[in-house]
């Protein structure tokens, strides 16, 4: 389903939806210094931004500048900050997040798109994902050719078991060539790094990526859902 061409350098842009800043890193970083290192040209869309009095603007401007050092670190081509509140998307109208994610895919064109597992416990996870298949509906003359979630470490795995959709990765993405790349792009949201064994340590991450990668007797992998493919 998905041609060994995901790496060839003329292929179009290449698009990851994060809800928050770190999400990117988390779930696809190997993947993106993967595709960056081939040549392709991969965007990321943060949804949200921390607003005072909720989050302090120090922590907000931190996190900020942590995610450009991560993001150049991965060979990132743009960040594009959609400044919807973070924790708060329940509150707007959704026709607004429609929106915000409908105007960037129009603009860039991406024919590849990963996406947050709608069955994460965060609700603007959730919300992120739905308008991000709105965005991309297959209507439109010009819409993205494949679409992939991804797993977020503290979020997609405390989901309520067969009461919400459940992550069963059926692409695997080898990073045997990048973790360390994923593990040092995450290392730099300081802020947001815990101690093992909590979930978002660098141990943890390490951890993931090789249980993902010995399913497919690769020595690290990411795993994705697949959510459309045309070939």
């Amino acid at each position: 389903m998905i041609t060994p061409d995901l790496f060839s350098a003329g292929k179009g842009r290449v698009l990851v939806v994060a809800p928050h800043p770190d999400d990117e890193v988390l779930g696809v970083g190997g993947t993106i210094a993967r595709l960056t290192d081939a040549g392709r040209e991969v965007h990321v869309a943060v949804v949200t931004r921390g607003k005072p009095p909720r989050f302090p603007q120090e922590q907000v401007d931190m996190i900020a500048a942590e995610a450009r050092k991560s993001h150049d670190l991965l060979g990132v081509t743009q960040t594009h900050w959609l400044e919807f509140p973070a924790a708060e998307l329940t509150e707007l109208p959704h026709a607004a997040l429609n929106a915000g994610l409908g105007r960037l895919v129009s603009e860039l064109a991406p024919d590849l798109i990963f996406a947050p597992h709608p069955g994460d416990i965060h609700m603007d996870h959730q919300l992120s994902f739905l308008s991000t298949l709105v965005a991309s509906r297959p209507h439109q003359s010009d819409y993205p050719a494949t679409i992939m979630a991804y797993e977020t470490l503290s979020e997609t795995n405390w989901n309520a078991p067969y009461l919400t959709p459940a992550f069963v990765p059926n692409v695997f993405i080898d990073i045997s060539d990048t973790l360390d790349r994923k593990l040092d792009a995450f290392a730099q949201f300081a802020s947001q790094v815990k101690q093992a064994p909590h979930e978002r340590s660098v141990e943890s991450l390490r951890a993931l990526a090789t249980l993902r990668g010995a399913t497919m007797h690769r020595a690290a992998a990411e795993g994705f859902v697949l959510v459309r493919s045309v070939l």
